[in-house]
């Protein structure tokens, strides 16, 4: 079988039958696609059977040297890998050539957070810069920061929240994560209530719309204008780089941490299938001892 085919099946299987997200599912294709390409004007064939560990090392060493980063690279690999096992699976290759190539090191990112101070003062409406408009849009942009900040939930599960997520009674949510698997989460009393007056407003408007968060339109909200809303807010109470929902995520965990929380019970609201992508919090809350350490007078 030529590799154009191959990678067809593969992104076939990944989106019918795994049903992973349109951003993984764009994100292999991009990265096969250029892997193709490369074997193409480089090596001139298609055979998938001819393709060895020296050809992805060659591919691997090309992109390094035009100066792409090792993250961008190792998940280009990780791509190769996936790519590679649904192969051996289906039987279209007899051995995996990515056994014999080594993925490069890359450094760990600590998660960028908003300090607990800055959050508070966001939201707090008797300072003489209330950060937040009072018409349907401006409680509707404090309960999407709001949301993610109390919540930790993802852009994704935000977006696709609906009015039948909500138990006001048991005062959690219901949310859709990845791989379709649900989770839920408790929420404050203060956001009950700004959803409860939310509703009220969009009752008001004569909006009819399953999801929670929408539109003064009635229409469902958007990536752009959630990455808008955070990003402007943000930038009122915070000089982070980033000012993005994933930010509000991680802020959320590191806040969770620092009152004491157990990293288990901050897995299962995350939505992590690991411990592992839990523990990268842990860190932050130790740099954050080391600050405190250095105020101490005899240090």
């Amino acid at each position: 079988m030529n590799l154009s085919s191959s990678i067809l099946q593969f992104l076939h299987y990944v989106q019918f039958e795994k049903k992973y997200s349109n951003h993984t599912l764009t994100s292999y294709q991009t990265d096969l696609i250029q892997f193709e390409n490369y074997i193409n004007s480089t090596y001139n064939f298609q055979k998938i059977s001819l393709i060895s560990h020296v050809h992805i090392k060659s591919w691997l060493v090309k992109m390094i040297n035009e100066g792409i980063k090792n993250r961008s690279v190792a998940r280009k690999i990780s791509t190769l890998k996936s790519f590679y096992n649904f192969l051996l699976r289906e039987q279209i290759v007899l051995v995996n050539p990515l056994t014999k190539v080594q993925t490069p090191k890359i450094e760990k990112r600590l998660p960028e957070f908003v300090e607990t101070a800055s959050m508070e003062n966001l939201f707090d409406e008797n300072t003489l810069n209330a950060y937040f408009k009072t018409d349907f849009e401006g409680k509707r942009n404090k309960l999407i920061v709001l949301l993610f900040y109390t919540t930790g939930i993802r852009l994704s599960e935000l977006m696709n929240l609906t009015e039948s997520n909500i138990d006001f009674y048991k005062k959690q949510i219901k949310v859709l994560g990845k791989r379709n698997k649900e989770r839920i989460i408790p929420i404050t009393s203060e956001l009950i209530m700004l959803i409860k007056n939310f509703q009220i407003d969009k009752s008001e408007l004569k909006i009819e719309n399953q999801y929670l968060l929408t539109t003064i339109k009635g229409d469902q909200i958007y990536p752009k204008l959630i990455y808008n809303c955070v990003k402007t807010h943000l930038s009122l109470v915070t000089t982070l780089s980033k000012r993005s929902p994933h930010v509000l995520r991680h802020t959320y965990a590191t806040h969770l941490l620092n009152q004491g929380a157990e990293l288990n019970a901050i897995k299962e609201l995350l939505g992590h299938s690991s411990l592992a992508a839990t523990q990268v919090y842990t860190h932050n809350s130790i740099q954050q001892l080391k600050e405190v350490y250095k105020k101490h007078p005899r240090k």
